[in-house]
């Protein structure tokens, strides 16, 4: 009996990278031709620009994707609507790493949300900046950059450590 949770399909992490890629180029639009570049600004300005509340939108659906992937909506409208129209995927993927992607992108644009907050000038803009790299690189290439960190601290031994028999 193996260890390891069940498998999910690699497509529909990229589904919902797709539609990520372009809230968050909406938001970096929104943050460059809004008050979050700017210095000076007020709270009740940066709390009511709406680069910033798309941010929290979207950090919001990276937390409901790490908090309850099942009913997360992207992974919820995948699995409705867009598996059913392909075929049987050829392998499945360990769930665990595109979630703690997930939480990668929940942090970046958490600290920018923060530092927008207290008047720092251009973190909204370069956190969904960021997020936006990370999220165009897994819909378009299929390369996940939050599931390499995961891997990579795995390896280290720092996370989703596995028991392994003696040889």
């Amino acid at each position: 009996m193996s260890n390891s949770p069940a498998g999910i399909d690699p497509r529909g992490p990229r589904f919902a990278a797709s539609i990520t890629t372009v809230l968050l180029i909406i938001d970096v639009y929104l943050a460059l031709i809004g008050t979050a570049t700017q210095t000076g600004t007020t709270l009740a300005q940066r709390v009511t620009d709406p680069a910033f509340l798309l941010l929290v939108v979207i950090a919001l659906l990276f937390l409901w994707s790490v908090a309850s992937p099942r009913t997360a909506p992207w992974g919820a409208l995948f699995r409705s609507v867009v598996r059913p129209r392909l075929k049987p995927p050829t392998e499945l993927e360990d769930p665990r790493p595109p979630r703690f992607a997930q939480g990668v992108g929940l942090f970046v644009s958490v600290v920018g949300i923060v530092l927008h907050l207290i008047g720092v000038p251009w973190a909204l803009p370069i956190a969904a900046a960021a997020a936006f790299v990370a999220a165009f690189l897994n819909a378009v290439f299929g390369l996940c950059l939050g599931c390499e960190l995961y891997l990579l601290l795995q390896r280290a031994g720092l996370i989703g450590r596995r028991s392994t028999a003696a040889v």
